[in-house]
């Protein structure tokens, strides 16, 4: 079984841009559950297909798979429900690890978030200076979340 262990923080600061370029991510939800997540995404010139299960503790399942980027543009265009979640998405590299930092546009520009993936949910890590307030276990950060309740609708921004 595929897992995804991921331990997600606010951003703060700018620290995390230096060198980094991002690639554009669109993504859209074809089920989202509570539980679990069908998800179809355009991350720069390439098309996925993401099965997602429910959350145990900051682990879920995870099942990705290639698909042609017409058809993804397509499920995206067709089928998919609430909003396109659309992003820049840069790496930075931190003592070791690799950092994703997704930068939002659209409904959610604001929030800037970064996610580390982990092999042992205990294992340590260092902190970079930029990251924030840990969010991994508020729900209203994950991606399907934002597509169904985008950032600029919350009634007061925690950034």
């Amino acid at each position: 079984m595929a897992t995804e262990i991921e331990r997600k923080f606010l951003v703060q600061g700018d620290g995390w841009r230096q060198g980094s370029l991002g690639v554009p991510y669109r993504q859209g939800y074809l089920l989202a559950d509570g539980n679990r997540t069908i998800r179809v995404r355009v991350a720069g010139d390439r098309g996925y297909l993401t099965i997602k299960g429910p959350m145990l503790g900051i682990s879920r399942s995870e099942y990705e798979y290639p698909i042609a980027l017409a058809d993804a543009e397509e499920m995206l265009a067709s089928l998919c429900q609430g909003f396109l979640v659309e992003k820049q998405r840069y790496r930075v590299e931190h003592a070791g690890h690799l950092w994703e930092v997704d930068e939002f546009q659209g409904q959610n520009q604001g929030l800037i978030v970064a996610e580390i993936e982990l092999s042992d949910p205990e294992e340590v890590f260092a902190l970079p200076d930029w990251v924030g307030a840990e969010v991994s276990h508020d729900r209203r950060y994950g991606n399907a979340y934002l597509s169904f309740t985008p950032y600029c609708t919350w009634d007061s921004s925690p950034n």
